[in-house]
């Protein structure tokens, strides 16, 4: 019994050793296989954002434009920020419910939640967050697609969202009080995270885009960093 647990152990050890190598080599391979390859950024369409803290990325949007008022997706949209403007953006991004709704820093993570995410994976939810103009930077990686490159970001978008009546979905509160969260469809999981949910959505649209993008790196390599930073 005791050679086999720790025979047990020791390939449960293993496992977990592929798994911390494997995944960010595999991440890094498919990250770098294109899609939508020999795109051009159009001279004139609709400026998005690539938003990213070197872990999660997310889409910026204008809030309202000639094709999609976001305000009729996200009631939040329409909240004024926390100095009485109106936002004129927003980003939304992707994530495990738990760890959005309870989990303020990765510190917080429990050890638990993290293996349960890596194994079985989690219910999603969908993060918005407001901005007043925000400035391309490193960190805000600006985009201009054409308009109908923009409806296919929306449609996508829109895709992994329960069917709610406008004005009606729910708004939940999260660890960021700012922001708003949503229910989403599909799994959190290691192979759909928040970054391969917004290259899947690039991909959507035409943009060129990894084929895996499970790590942040990974989405914004495919995004320049605009001039002058």
């Amino acid at each position: 019994m005791k050679q086999r647990i720790i025979h047990v152990s020791l390939s449960i050890v293993a496992m977990l050793a592929m798994v911390l190598v494997g995944y960010p080599v595999a991440a890094l391979v498919g990250s770098s296989i294109p899609q939508n390859a020999g795109w051009e950024e159009p001279a004139s369409g609709v400026e998005i954002l690539i938003e990213t803290n070197g872990t999660h990325t997310g889409i910026v949007v204008p809030v309202v434009n000639a094709q999609k008022d976001w305000r009729e997706t996200f009631p939040s949209a329409a909240h004024p920020l926390p100095g009485g403007e109106a936002p004129t953006h927003i980003a939304i991004g992707y994530g495990e419910r738990e760890v959005f709704l309870n989990v303020p820093t990765w510190g917080d993570l429990e050890a638990a939640t993290a293996l349960r995410i890596a194994t079985v994976g989690g219910d999603p939810l969908v993060r918005v967050s407001r901005y007043l103009r925000p400035a391309p930077s490193s960190n805000y990686r600006p985009l201009r697609i054409s308009e109908d490159q923009y409806a296919r970001l929306v449609a996508s978008i829109e895709e992994d969202l329960p069917v709610i009546a406008a004005g009606e979905r729910e708004i939940l509160t999260g660890t960021y009080a700012d922001d708003a969260y949503y229910e989403a469809l599909g799994e959190y999981s290691m192979g759909n995270t928040c970054n391969e949910w917004v290259g899947e959505r690039l991909t959507d649209a035409g943009i060129p885009m990894g084929f895996w993008t499970p790590l942040a790196g990974g989405v914004t390599k495919w995004i320049p960093v605009p001039e002058g930073e």
